[in-house]
Formats: structure tokens, C-alpha cells, sequence
């Protein structure tokens, strides 16, 4: 008798959880991350309330005083307020570099020891491999930096109008720091560094590149943001009487000696702020095109081999 036995196939391999993957092999990165962002916003809440509540009463009391009557205020508070939101607005500031670096490494650092050529013959993609590294860090990215720049903006807005000593809305460290001008930013950082990774393959160049390259961007973005949306102009006399808290953008003479001067008033804030957003998120988009290009021109020459 002849037994007959049904040769089963085998089962297909397990597709790997890449979005796991990515978390557990840049889980120090994450909870540094995630820790800056929270020191960083339980130092705006405390901007927001006792630090600006501080300086505002020293200034009610320094204004208060005459050359006839003495009067004492605190002068401890308003240095105080004055230093916590530079340091604040600076370190907000710093993400779009911190998210430059961080991809510039991590992707060079991947392809340089042979990790991402490993995830490739583990029925994953170079194409979802590069999804998968770009979108779950953007994500992470945005929400932690819009969660900052809301944060930056209560703060900004309580000590507006009662300290002196506040930063104009068109500072430029301010401006950014506001606004999802920000956010954009930061994924320009992002994908930047990406690129930079990708063609240099290598972690300190990468990172190093990464860094440059963002720089380059928020140092043109910055020349060309006055000019994304059309300036007033005034001219003689009518031109030193212009709205408070009004951003000059350069002055002249006309015919005769008559000055005149372009300005933003206050008005434009969002209007700047939404088209340099728009423009940066543009970059980016660009950037995460040369990402998934490079990536496929990388691919050419692996599979060539």
C-alpha cells in the first residue's frame, strides 16, 4: 500500500513590525526627546505664571517711582524673567538642529554599519525602510515642537504689555519660536539631515552636514521672510507716526529729502507666519523627495554589486 502525504507548504516569514523596530533601536534618542520636551514646557508654564507674575509687579513698582519720591522694585525679577525667557527661546529655537543632527547621525549611522542593508533582505523595503524612519520621527517631531511653540506663545502673550522688557513679535528668535513657523522648521531639519545621511553614509558626516544644511535654510528663509508678504510704506512726517509695536524693514529719502520707510505692522504676524510656514514645508517636501532619489540611487549601486 502506498501512503500518500500532502507536502505542505512552508508558511510565508513574519513581516517585520518596522515602526517597533525603529522605536526600540532609537530608544535612547526617544526618551532624551521626550525629556527635553518636557523640561522644556514645565519651564514656559513656570515662565507663564510666577516668573512673568514676578516681573510684571517689578515694573508696576519701577514705573510708579519719580525723581521726587524713591521707591525700591525688584530688580532680581525682571533679570530674572529677562534671562529664563532667552534661555527658553533659545533651546526652543535649537530643535530644528537637534532633529538635523539626530537624523543625519542615525541614518548614517544605519547604512555605515550595515543595519539598513540587514532590514532590507528581512522582507522590508528600501522604500519602507526610508517611509518608516522619516514618518514615525516626523510625527514625534511635530507634536513636540507644536506642544513647545503653544506653550512659548502663553508665555510670550502674559508678559506682553506688562513687562517692559518683552521681546517685539517680530524678534527673530521670538517670531520663530511664536509660530508653526517652528514646527516646519523642524521638519526641515529633519528630512535635511535624512539627506545628508543618506549620501554621505557615514554618522559624523551626516550629522555635521545635517546641521550645516538646516543653518543654510533658516538663514535664507529668514531673508526672504519680509518679504513673503507685501510691506506698507509711509512717508514724511506721517512716518514717525507709525502703530506701536511696528516692524521698520528699511527707510530712505525721497525726492526733496522727504523720508520714507517700508514697514509690517502688527497685523501681518500671522500672515508672515503662515506663508514662511508654508514655504519651509515646501523645503521639506523637496528634502523627502532627495531623500527617497538618493536612497534609490544607493540601491542601484548595493544591488549592482
Amino acid at each position: 500500500m502506498t501512503t500518500l502525504t500532502t507536502a505542505t507548504a512552508p508558511a510565508p516569514a513574519a513581516r517585520p513590525h518596522l515602526t517597533r523596530w525603529l522605536l526600540r533601536l532609537h530608544r535612547p534618542a526617544l526618551y532624551v526627546w521626550s525629556g527635553l520636551v518636557l523640561a522644556l514646557a514645565a519651564l514656559l508654564l513656570v515662565l507663564h505664571g510666577p516668573l512673568t507674575d514676578a516681573a510684571a509687579d517689578a515694573w508696576r513698582q519701577y514705573d510708579a517711582c519719580t525723581p521726587a519720591h524713591l521707591c525700591r522694585y525688584d530688580q532680581n525679577a525682571i533679570l530674572r524673567y529677562k534671562d529664563w525667557y532667552n534661555y527658553a527661546t533659545l533651546a526652543a529655537a535649537a530643535v530644528p538642529l537637534l532633529a538635523a543632527g539626530w537624523a543625519g547621525g542615525a541614518l548614517g549611522k544605519e547604512l555605515e554599519s550595515g543595519t539598513a542593508r540587514l532590514a532590507w533582505t528581512q522582507s522590508s523595503t528600501p522604500v519602507r525602510w526610508l517611509a518608516v524612519r522619516l514618518a514615525i520621527p516626523a510625527a514625534a517631531v511635530a507634536a513636540g515642537t507644536g506642544l513647545l511653540v503653544w506653550l512659548h506663545h502663553l508665555a510670550w502673550a502674559a508678559g506682553h504689555g506688562r513687562i517692559d522688557t518683552t521681546k517685539e513679535w517680530y524678534d527673530v528668535w521670538t517670531f520663530h519660536t511664536n509660530g508653526p513657523t517652528l514646527v516646519a522648521l523642524a521638519l526641515c531639519g529633519l528630512t535635511a539631515g535624512a539627506l545628508t545621511g543618506l549620501l554621505s553614509r557615514r554618522t559624523l558626516p551626516g550629522l555635521g552636514l545635517g546641521l550645516l544644511l538646516t543653518g543654510a535654510i533658516w538663514a535664507a528663509v529668514q531673508l526672504l521672510m519680509p518679504r513673503l508678504w507685501p510691506w506698507r510704506t509711509r512717508s514724511g512726517q506721517a512716518l514717525f507716526d507709525l502703530p506701536h509695536s511696528t516692524w521698520t524693514w528699511r527707510s530712505g529719502t525721497l525726492t526733496g529729502d522727504v523720508p520714507y520707510g517700508d514697514y509690517h505692522p502688527a497685523s501681518h504676524y500671522w500672515p508672515l507666519q503662515l506663508t514662511t510656514g508654508v514655504l519651509l514645508l515646501a523645503v521639506a517636501a523637496l528634502l523627502t523627495l532627495g531623500c527617497f532619489l538618493a536612497l534609490r540611487r544607493l540601491t542601484g549601486r548595493t544591488t549592482a554589486r
